[in-house]
């Protein structure tokens, strides 16, 4: 058999299988993949990407203009399939899931997208820079997504108040709501930007239920958890109307310095931002259960 003259050197020798370099190795295995009709998980692309030089990825972050670039969730794993499994916290003193007085699941009306607005008695609509939420939620092992499961999300408004909770807006139930993953095993949330109040980094926490019908009978919890948001959207916020009180509490608070990040600097809960203070937010992450 004749030896193909890219693997001669310049005598005419045959170079050892061992010298011949990245490009001969990835074509050798794709040919014993396909000779074994296996062809999934090879990861190609990725291979030939790094023969010819990588860039560094961008970051999650702002311009001076109030605009932010999305980037990949950093609990993605889009290589293997899996996905870093999201850290449990607490659910804080003001969850209204029946665990600490209010219980908002069981009320008609909680299962909604439009979180801004209370419902029932109220039509309080909570003030602040947009922000729509999506979640996608996979299962850590494998990747895959969660279909159907059930997310009860809630936040503080622009002053720092939880609604059923905090003094004058007890009778309020608004930037609380549950929803359906969809076949991507995403919910997304239509809100606006909490503040920073004192002794906690800018947060929205949430519970994963099997589904929607455990979620508003208070049933088993899969996960409980917090979306961490990043600094310098913060910085473009806080400086708008409205949002005053919370220059002064984000400038004493760092993601190392709060009591439910500072494990890790939150890592896997911190979102990734793409819009405008104008135009509103998209905080985007993707946990695993």
């Amino acid at each position: 058999m004749t030896t193909d003259p890219r693997w001669l050197d310049e005598h005419g020798d045959e170079i050892d299988e061992d010298h011949r370099g990245l490009v001969y190795d990835i074509r050798t295995l794709v040919d014993r993949r396909r000779m074994l009709g296996i062809f999934g998980g090879i990861g190609l692309t990725s291979l030939l990407a790094a023969c010819a030089g990588s860039a560094p990825a961008p970051s999650a972050g702002a311009t001076s203009s109030g605009t932010a670039s999305a980037t990949p969730s950093p609990s993605a794993s889009a290589s293997s399939g899996q996905v870093d499994e999201v850290p449990g916290e607490t659910g804080g003193p003001y969850p209204a899931d029946g665990s600490n007085g209010a219980n908002v699941l069981d009320d008609s009306g909680i299962v909604r997208s439009d979180i801004r607005s209370s419902f029932g008695s109220s039509t309080t609509v909570a003030q602040g820079v947009p922000l729509t939420i999506e979640l996608t939620v996979r299962d850590a092992a494998t990747g895959t997504a969660l279909v159907g499961a059930g997310v009860y999300l809630w936040h503080c408004d622009r002053d720092g108040n939880y609604s059923l909770y905090s003094r004058g807006v007890e009778n309020e139930n608004y930037l609380r709501g549950v929803q359906e993953t969809d076949a991507m095993g995403t919910v997304r949330f239509t809100s606006v930007y909490p503040a920073c109040y004192s002794g906690r980094w800018p947060h929205i926490h949430f519970e994963v239920y099997s589904d929607v019908a455990n979620a508003v009978a208070s049933g088993p919890i899969v996960k409980t958890s917090q979306i961490a948001l990043p600094e310098e959207v913060n910085g473009l916020v806080y400086a708008t109307s409205g949002y005053e009180q919370s220059v002064r509490n984000v400038s004493q608070v760092s993601l190392a310095s709060d009591n439910v990040f500072s494990d890790d600097g939150g890592i896997h809960q911190i979102a990734s931002m793409s819009g405008s203070v104008e135009g509103g937010y998209t905080a985007a992450l993707t946990i695993g259960v």
